[in-house]
């Protein structure tokens, strides 16, 4: 195929043109390569395919049409050719709708799930990578359901390595809002595998924040809560999110506390408190979001001993509640912990209340009262 000086290379997905700049002429030329028949070639170009849609969005576009070759190319017997494939896709995937929907609809979902038992473990990782970002998009997210992947990503998270894991996880997290299959990763009983990997990552992470968004959803179940709570360590590792996390994963981590307690107070109640969670909940009080401070409170009095005020008019108050459990921890450093975050709280408390008083009285202030109306004369 030759393309003459007044040409132009039209990508079919996009129906956008190349502009005419110095940089189209390597791009027509990957083009033209990755359709060649010599299998060298298309790796060549598959590869440069990936380093220019790296970190371009521009590129991502003009690459578009290179899709149906780069696809093909994963059913190639040459590793080389399959890798150079499957990494470029990923790339053509991120953050581009239109190129997440191009590359389910050419086939390439087949061959990565494939890729998920391989092994080989660097196809195995690059196709788990393809998964998280292609079930990102709510379009592809019922098709990718569909292929029966649940299973074969909870075998990446039983055994694969460490960013796959990873990213697995991620994955499920993104197909999770089907209840179908939350069902799915409830009957392989892969809350162990979630609970390990959320022991061992660090609290703050990403990583973090979807294992303790799936438990959150999963101890809905008493499935979930049954798997969660008989994992040595498995509502701590929830209590130590709530503690060290991020916003979203704390709101994650307080939400599946008080699940459970909800479901059943006097069965979680006692595996709730005796993780040390007082400490964070008194600081989510306060310094979480909105939803996180609602729920510390509801957790809060649903830990205590008797779990409803007598009044709806008189509510027992934050501090009362937190010296009724307070009464019932064991351990002289747990207590002494809980009793100076109750100090800081009620000090975080009253400096939040200064600020609102001192700006509702400035929003009081009479419109006709100039400020230097005020200073002496």
């Amino acid at each position: 195929m030759d393309l003459g000086a007044g040409d132009s290379y039209t990508t079919a997905n996009s129906g956008d043109n190349i502009p005419k700049t110095a940089s189209s002429s390597s791009v027509y030329e990957i083009l033209l390569l990755i359709q060649s028949d010599d299998l060298t070639l298309k790796v060549q170009a598959a590869r440069e395919i990936r380093r220019l849609t790296k970190t371009s969005k521009r590129y991502r576009r003009y690459f578009s049409n290179a899709v149906k070759s780069l696809v093909h190319m994963l059913h190639s017997n040459s590793f080389e050719s399959k890798e150079a494939a499957l990494l470029a896709l990923l790339n053509l995937a991120v953050k581009d709708e239109r190129n997440k929907i191009s590359i389910i609809n050419a086939g390439a979902l087949e061959p990565i799930i494939c890729f998920l038992q391989s092994e080989n473990s660097t196809l195995q990782d690059h196709a788990t990578a393809s998964l998280l970002t292609l079930s990102a998009s709510s379009v592809t997210k019922p098709i990718i359901s569909a292929s029966g992947v649940i299973l074969r990503l909870v075998d990446v998270l039983r055994q694969g390595s460490s960013q796959a894991k990873v990213d697995a996880v991620m994955a499920l997290y993104n197909l999770a809002i089907y209840q179908d299959n939350l069902n799915l990763i409830l009957q392989t009983e892969s809350i162990h595998f979630i609970v390990d990997l959320l022991k061992s990552c660090k609290k703050s992470s990403k990583a973090a924040e979807k294992c303790t968004a799936l438990i959150e959803s999963l101890v809905c179940y008493e499935e979930g809560r049954t798997a969660v709570t008989s994992e040595e360590g498995g509502v701590l590792a929830v209590v130590e999110v709530l503690e060290s996390g991020s916003l979203e994963s704390r709101e994650h981590a307080v939400g599946a506390l008080l699940t459970m307690c909800q479901s059943d107070r006097c069965k979680y109640r006692e595996t709730i408190l005796k993780e040390g969670v007082i400490p964070g909940l008194l600081e989510l009080t306060v310094q979480g979001t909105s939803k996180s401070q609602t729920k510390a409170q509801t957790l809060l009095r649903l830990l205590r001993d008797t779990p409803y005020p007598n009044s709806e008019l008189e509510p027992d108050t934050l501090e009362n509640i937190v010296s009724n459990i307070i009464c019932q921890i064991d351990g002289e450093e747990q207590l002494g912990k809980t009793k100076e975050m109750l100090a800081e709280m009620v000090q975080i408390s009253m400096e939040q209340s200064l600020r609102h008083l001192q700006q509702r009285a400035l929003l009081c202030t009479p419109a006709d009262l100039s400020i230097s109306s005020f200073k002496e004369s």
